[in-house]
Order: structure tokens, then sequence, then C-alpha cells
């Protein structure tokens, strides 16, 4: 889908464009949503420029992914999206920065997106040319990033009083810690999608900043200054989360270990207190004709009580040394 912005009275207005049909010669923003082969030739013819293909956006390389062509910045940065799912997902975006003109790349449809075209379209001030165009997309993401890190630190929080309080509650009830390692497993590779995505946005700032010929406007370039920085923050707080989810992991499989453990120490002990009755009852099972007491009528009386002490004894012998 080919959307087209253009500048209004109350912000910018979307019109919906599907090849051939001539576009606005006053379009700010082009939106490539999952766009077809006639939709990109279209917009290539337009505005002479190349956009690149799927494959070209999912290259690595630095030189592949931010590079100058015919007085136009091409960037491509790496945005996680399904935030709100079990299975969050990174893809790109590219952005073409020109002095009239922003055209974006994309195969998936974020919220930042989503977000920022409703802004913009009340807000006419914050999308008077197209690099501030390009600051206010990079600032949603960036508002997004910022919220899901929030979210993750805050269920770490959880995940570290859950584990904790159990190991203080000493509960007789085993808790299942299935889900709360998929859960720490879960954040850990959303933060770790998280700052694949601010390291490319870092990136992706640095190089427009450099950029001699991108006749950024002074409160555009104000932006992108505050947008490095809140990067720069975002990225450090990412690394200590990582940090957490790391030590979240490690307390989780303590406590199983202790749980193991304590169900292998109950079998062993039971096992010690059960061991002298057996060897007991096994001596007054011998088929032999002279065994004490064995025609005593109270005989019988006289080997349950032996048995009986012989398991409350090492039980007390325990308790005393303080291993129960």
């Amino acid at each position: 889908m080919l959307s087209a912005f253009v500048p209004g009275a109350q912000g910018l207005v979307r019109l919906i464009q599907a090849p051939p049909d001539p576009f606005p010669p006053n379009t700010l923003w082009y939106d490539l949503l999952e766009p077809t082969p006639e939709e990109e030739k279209a917009v290539e013819q337009r505005l002479r420029v190349d956009v690149p293909s799927l494959e070209e956006m999912r290259e690595i390389e630095a030189s592949n992914r931010l590079y100058e062509e015919n007085g136009a910045l091409y960037m491509t940065a790496t945005i996680v999206t399904k935030l709100d799912t079990e299975l969050p997902q990174v893809s790109q975006a590219t952005f073409i920065l020109s002095e009239q003109f922003l055209i974006t790349n994309r195969y998936t449809d974020p919220l930042p997106f989503r977000r920022f075209i409703t802004y913009a379209e009340t807000h006419p001030a914050a999308v008077a040319s197209a690099s501030l165009v390009l600051a206010g997309l990079l600032e949603s993401i960036v508002n997004r990033i910022a919220d899901v890190i929030e979210r993750v630190a805050a269920d770490l929080d959880r995940i570290s009083a859950e584990v904790f309080a159990y190991g203080r509650r000493r509960s007789r009830v085993s808790q299942d810690f299935r889900q709360v390692l998929g859960r720490v497993g879960q954040n850990g590779e959303l933060v770790s999608k998280v700052r694949e995505s601010l390291v490319s946005l870092a990136r992706l700032l640095a190089f427009v900043q450099q950029a001699g010929n991108t006749h950024l406007t002074p409160e555009a370039r104000v932006r992108f200054r505050t947008l490095t920085r809140d990067i720069a923050a975002l990225s450090d707080h990412a690394s200590f989360l990582g940090d957490k989810v790391q030590f979240a992991l490690n307390a989780t499989l303590g406590m199983v270990t202790i749980d193991q453990n304590n169900i292998l120490k109950i079998f062993s002990v039971v096992t010690v207190f059960l061991l002298p009755p057996s060897v007991i009852a096994g001596f007054y099972g011998m088929n032999f004709e002279h065994i004490p007491w064995l025609s005593a009528p109270w005989g019988w009386w006289v080997a349950l009580l032996m048995m009986a002490l012989s398991a409350v004894l090492p039980w007390l012998w325990f308790k005393r040394r303080g291993w129960l």
C-alpha cells in the first residue's frame, strides 16, 4: 500500500495512491507498506530514487544500510515489532530523506508508525519539513522502546519478589518455576531485540547528523541530538536489564535446585528412619526355631517397641544436630 501525506491546515493529510495515479506536487511523506512492484516503480520514477528491496534491507553491513546517493540519505533501521505478543520480532524499515520529501519503506505496520500518523494529522508545526517528519517517526519508535523497557523492568521486579518471597516463606508446597523461567526467558529475548534496535537507531542518528547536505532545520537538529542522548540512556538501561535477567535466571534455577535437594533430602531421611525397623522386622521374619521371645505372648510387642525406637532415636539425633 502506498500512502502520500501532504501538509494541511490541521496537519498532514493522508492520501491513498494507486499507481499510475499522479502524486500531489506538495507531498511531504511517501509511506510504502508492503509495497507491490508497481508501487515501488511508481515512486522510483516519480522521485528518481532507488527504493531498496526487502533482501537489501535485511543486509547487516553498515555500508548497505547507511549511504548517500543523488543528494538523498538512505537509512535502514531495525525495529522491534509485536511487542505485546509472546513472540516479539524484529523487522527493517528504510528511511529515504531529501530536502523536499521523506520516503519510508517497510513490510510491517508497527505501533509507532500508527501513533505518529495519528499525531501528525493534528499537529502541523511538528511536521513542517521532511526532516521533522523523520524526527517524529524516530521519537515515536524510541518512546515505544522506552515503554517496553519499563514493562520489562516492572516484570523483572515482580519475578524477583516471587522468587525470593518463596525462599523466605519456605512453603511446604513446591512452586512451579516453569512459568517463572518462561517469563524470564521472554524478557531476556525482548531485551536482546530492544538492544539490537537501539544500536541500529544510534547508528542511523549518527549518520544523519554527520551528513553535510541533509538541509536539516535547526529544530530537527535539536531533536536528533535529544534522541541520541535518549538512546544512549536507554541502551545503558537495557544493558542493566540484561544483567538483571541473568540474575533472575540464576536465582530461579537456584530455587529449583534447592527444591530438588529438599526432595532428595526427604527421601534420604525417610530411608534412614525406615532402615533399622526393616532390619528388626527382617530378623524376626527369619524361619528359625530359636529366636528370642519368639514364643512369648508379649514378644511381638517388644519387637514393635524396638522398631519404633529404632526409627525415633535417629530422628531425635538428626533434630538435635540441626540436620532437619
